[in-house]
């Protein structure tokens, strides 16, 4: 049976809950997303995120089922942080398991840049200089400074 789990948390998340694999598994792929110290030329201090949860939850879960429907997976889970988060720390995790490794790349990749590009979830940044700022989501697989 296809397992997934969708989860907004405000704890730091547990890397260990996402390694699930069932015995006929052949690939585990996860994903980390980690704060950094720098955007754009500017000096990161500290995160926060925000949300609006009832709608975020069900998006994720439509992600993690559209993953199901397009690859041949056994397992998807996501997890976003909310609220304050220091530079080094992981901010969002998508593990995808499958029988095969190209699935689990493909579907992972899907996961996470759909998920930007698509769910109420708000990066503020707080910088060395004493600004803050909200950080608009960039488009799926573009890079950022």
């Amino acid at each position: 049976m296809d397992a997934m789990s969708i989860q907004l948390v405000r704890a730091p998340i547990d890397l260990t809950t996402l390694q699930a694999t069932k015995p006929a598994d052949g690939a585990l792929c996860l994903f980390v997303g980690v704060v950094r110290d720098h955007n754009e030329g500017r000096r990161v201090l500290r995160l926060e995120y925000e949300s609006y949860e009832e709608m975020a939850l069900p998006l994720m879960e439509r992600i993690a089922a559209e993953c199901r429907e397009r690859w041949r997976v056994t397992d998807v889970r996501i997890v976003h942080r909310l609220g304050p988060l220091a530079i080094g720390e992981a901010s969002v995790a998508v593990a995808v398991a499958s029988p095969h490794r190209r699935e689990a790349f493909e579907a992972c990749r899907y996961a996470i840049d759909t998920l930007k590009a698509t769910v109420p979830i708000w990066k503020k940044e707080f910088y060395a200089d004493g600004a803050a700022a909200f950080i608009e989501q960039a488009d799926p697989g573009q890079p950022r400074a």
